[in-house]
């Protein structure tokens, strides 16, 4: 009994991890994606031709 309830947790467990790292590659990409667009958006040369807040 303490086999099949140790299999259970570890099945719920390696499915919710998956669950988890498929939801973490979107959360992953939109991040990509909203720092490129603030990369490009924040990129025109400021004062001293330094690029916005990247301080160089």
């Amino acid at each position: 009994m303490i086999a099949l309830i140790a299999l259970v947790l570890i099945l719920a467990l390696f499915g919710g991890l998956g669950f988890a790292a498929h939801v973490l590659w979107y959360v992953l990409i939109l991040a990509i994606l909203l720092w490129l667009i603030g990369f490009f958006v924040g990129g025109a040369p400021t004062a001293g031709g330094r690029r916005g807040w990247y301080g160089r």
